[in-house]
């Protein structure tokens, strides 16, 4: 199902021009930024459409071409491109899935070590290398918001921004509990170990989204900042910690080098996860139930990545399977995206 409409959108562009040529328009810069942000976002789908429709006519007058002539380099010329059409075509339909409030926003995504100590440290690790290629992939730019390194080797947790056009509804799918089976590098005797991760994804929240945060209800701590392997280590206590009192929830950043920058990420961190608890509270309430917290460990994973005794990746809400392992963990996860979203759409 396709859920584009580019009339819609067209009206929506010119709509959006007059807007922006209306005095006073740069009054509020953020909402402007915001209104710019969405009237490319319509501009670059419509060009995307437009394109699809200029190689789906040359792929009709190479046919027409090659049924003339009956030249196999034509016939050749037209399955090539449209192989390139269909995977074009595919690309361009997942993001009219992406329909959500928040789904074009940038995305926060925090990874942290389950049951399976250094080996639970390590299966991070790669989970974030994972995570950076298909950002890079996609033309995204990744930032380290905050990094605790385990006490062997690996990360304990990490938190990442991912900023992009619909980086948050692309990553969305990929939160829950990842499992990993493989013959352990750092058990001498090579047995093979399951260790698990948590990957848990937020909006980055607009200043124009309301949420209440009162000075009162916040605890702010400042610490010494320290990078991946202690590099990167201030002279400074310019890391903040900020703790949401009422709801116990824990934020912090260590990323920029000034405190008052890291502090600025921090609350903004905190918005995403006020927000994101006040929507599941009402969700809650509405289904007369309390939020369930599942444990890092067995039984609880949405995806299990198998290296030993097969290779295998299998995503148990989908179903979706993939038996190069090597290729995932370099970041080729949109099959199991793209799963995802189109089970969405279709319950």
């Amino acid at each position: 199902m396709f859920h584009f409409d580019v009339k819609d959108a067209k009206i929506r562009i010119e709509e959006i021009e007059d807007e922006t040529a209306n005095e006073g328009f740069w009054n509020d810069a953020t909402n402007s930024q915001n209104i710019l942000k969405h009237l490319k976002q319509l501009k670059d789908k419509i060009a995307a459409y437009d394109e699809m429709n200029r190689t789906f006519e040359d792929i009709e007058v190479l046919i027409e071409m090659g049924m003339e002539e009956q030249d196999d380099e034509i016939v050749l010329e037209v399955k090539e491109t449209l192989a390139l059409f269909i995977k074009e075509f595919e690309q361009l339909r997942i993001a009219t899935l992406l329909s959500g409030e928040y789904d074009g926003n940038n995305a926060i995504m925090s990874l942290h070590a389950g049951a399976g100590g250094t080996e639970a440290c390590d299966w991070v690790s790669m989970l974030f290398r994972m995570y950076n290629r298909w950002a890079d992939d996609k033309g995204y730019k990744t930032e380290i918001l905050d990094i605790l390194d385990g006490e062997e080797a690996g990360i304990k947790s990490i938190t990442i921004q991912i900023s992009g056009d619909n980086a948050y509804g692309y990553l969305r799918s990929e939160k829950g509990v990842h499992r990993l089976v493989r013959i352990s590098p750092f058990d001498s005797s090579g047995r093979r170990h399951t260790s698990f991760a948590s990957c848990d994804v937020l909006p980055e929240i607009d200043d124009d989204v309301d949420v209440e945060i009162l000075d009162d209800d916040l605890r702010i701590d400042t610490y010494r900042a320290s990078g991946a392997g202690g590099q990167h280590i201030n002279t400074t206590d310019s890391a903040v910690r900020i703790t949401h009192l009422p709801t116990g929830i824990v934020v912090q950043c260590q990323n920029e080098r000034s405190q008052h920058k890291n502090k600025d990420r921090a609350m903004k961190m905190l918005k995403a996860k006020l927000f994101e608890y006040k929507q599941q509270e009402q969700i809650d309430k509405m289904q007369g139930i309390r939020g369930e917290m599942k444990d890092i460990a067995w039984g609880s994973q949405i995806r299990s990545y198998v290296m030993n005794p097969y290779s295998m990746v299998k995503d148990h809400r989908t179903n979706e399977e993939v038996g190069n392992v090597s290729a995932v963990m370099d970041g080729k996860i949109d099959v199991f995206i793209n799963a995802y979203l189109n089970k969405s759409m279709s319950n």
